[in-house]
């Protein structure tokens, strides 16, 4: 069993920044990719970005260069720095776990319990 537990959403002004922490604990050594998925109201979960032990990374398209993501292999912990936020950031932000880099969401069945991100205009 792997638990992932996030920390640092809430709210903030479009312009600004947040910073996603999501640690992880368990059988680790069978986690290689840990990463950053999103769901807004209506939506279906998306890509936000993630990163593997040796750090590769892989991002939406739409989200580089306002994003980064990192990783601490020590504490296994993975980070997600948010900044010029917009309104339509907003969502639950899931922390996933796997072995291989996938974009879809089903790919991985490890998931943290979410954390809201809310960014007012």
């Amino acid at each position: 069993q792997v638990q992932l537990v996030e920390s640092g959403g809430g709210l903030v002004q479009a312009g600004g920044s947040l910073r996603l922490s999501c640690a992880a604990s368990g059988s680790i050594s069978s986690i290689n990719v840990m990463g950053w998925f999103r769901q807004g109201p209506g939506n279906q979960r998306e890509l936000v970005a993630v990163i593997t032990r040796g750090g590769s990374t892989k991002y939406a398209d739409s989200l580089k260069g306002r994003f980064t993501i990192s990783r601490d292999n020590a504490k296994n912990t993975v980070y997600l720095q948010m900044n010029s936020l917009k309104p339509e950031d907003t969502a639950v932000y899931y922390c996933a776990a796997g072995r291989r880099v996938y974009s879809r969401a089903d790919a991985y069945n490890h998931w943290g319990q979410g954390s809201q991100v809310a960014v007012s205009s």
